[in-house]
């Protein structure tokens, strides 16, 4: 693991990103913005999942004046998506946006754009410079020969530059694409120009499978170069299981702590019991746990104890009935229909 690449701080609403502080958490909601109750609803539940900044799209007048009372129900940072109508982004802004998301090139002109960042200088309200693949500029495909990472970089910072001679600076950088590889390039090129906040992710990387695997991927060789200071694992999906796989990802690489690990045996013909089953409810049941531990769930007594040394906890299958083991030792036999609820109870019992 690199050195973390020192960046500019900036605070969006309660959170401060760059610098010294960690590696920040985002999600969007799928919801439709203009319904407040759906939209609030979504965000706290993602809250309690541990998301810590969250984007709502913007597409018109109405979501963006829902933005006061979403805010007024919610605990964490509010980012207003924008794209075409330099309106919405002012009127985001307006009703509490804590920072807004536009690519400059698809604003207007340049007059339009310099009313968002007048706007969001007067409010000290960062802006996201957010560059896809999908929209590069044909000047830029033509010049690299096609869409490459150096044409992303170039139309990234040519937007910064926009803005930084309007007198602002508040800003906050993403580069993304659903090509893992093109944008693991972008972002190690545009990491040696640049010292402002990189928001990193890719995009459009797609279903629960397939898009934890690319972003799993492709956020690991970007964030082990120390690059990244927010991340968004976009899924086609529920948003909550962003925010578990983020947590993961962090936490494997270790730049995150707090969290229960899950370790379980991929079994084989020796499991006696339901373990795929069990392993789940296993999961699903430590989230409850503020704990940095690790827990594994294992499918037979044969290779469970040995394999289960490294883990804090463990719980071994057996035919009818299981092992409790506390870092490598044995502690208790119970039957297998109680081997959940003694592994909870091992656990709201735990100390160092």
């Amino acid at each position: 693991m690199a050195e973390r690449r020192r960046t500019k701080e900036v605070r969006i609403g309660d959170v401060v990103i760059g610098g010294k502080h960690p590696i920040a958490i985002q999600s969007m909601t799928n919801t439709k913005t203009q319904d407040v109750e759906a939209t609030v609803a979504q965000i706290l539940q993602l809250e309690r999942a541990g998301c810590q900044i969250i984007r709502s799209t913007v597409p018109d007048m109405e979501a963006a004046k829902a933005l006061a009372e979403i805010k007024k129900q919610i605990h964490i940072p509010l980012v207003a998506d924008i794209h075409f109508d330099y309106r919405l982004a002012i009127a985001a802004m307006e009703n509490g946006a804590d920072k807004i998301r536009i690519n400059p090139g698809n604003i207007g002109s340049a007059e339009r754009v310099k009313a968002v960042v007048d706007c969001a200088r007067e409010r000290n309200i960062p802006i996201r410079v957010g560059v896809n693949s999908g929209s590069l500029e044909k000047e830029l495909v033509e010049k690299y020969h096609g869409v490459t990472a150096e044409g992303i970089v170039e139309s990234a910072l040519d937007k910064v530059k926009m803005i930084e001679d309007f007198g602002y600076d508040n800003l906050v950088i993403s580069i993304k694409s659903s090509d893992v590889m093109m944008c693991v390039k972008a972002h190690e090129l545009i990491s040696k120009q640049t010292d402002y906040p990189l928001h990193v992710g890719i995009t459009e990387s797609g279903t629960i499978i397939s898009g934890n695997i690319k972003s799993s991927i492709g956020l690991a060789l970007i964030l082990n170069q120390g690059i990244g200071d927010t991340i968004r694992v976009s899924l086609t999906g529920d948003p909550v299981e962003e925010i578990k796989s983020a947590k993961l990802i962090l936490k494997t690489l270790g730049l995150r702590n707090g969290g229960i690990e899950i370790v379980s045996c991929p079994t084989c013909g020796r499991t006696s019991l339901d373990l795929i089953s069990l392993a789940n409810k296993v999961e699903t049941m430590v989230a409850e746990f503020p704990l940095n531990i690790k827990v594994a769930v294992m499918g037979c007594v044969v290779n469970g104890p040995g394999e289960a040394k490294e883990a804090d906890l463990g719980i071994c299958g057996g035919k009818q009935e299981g092992l409790i083991i506390r870092r490598g030792e044995v502690i208790k036999k119970v039957p297998e229909a109680e081997l959940l609820e003694a592994l909870r109870q091992e656990l709201i019992n735990w100390s160092e």
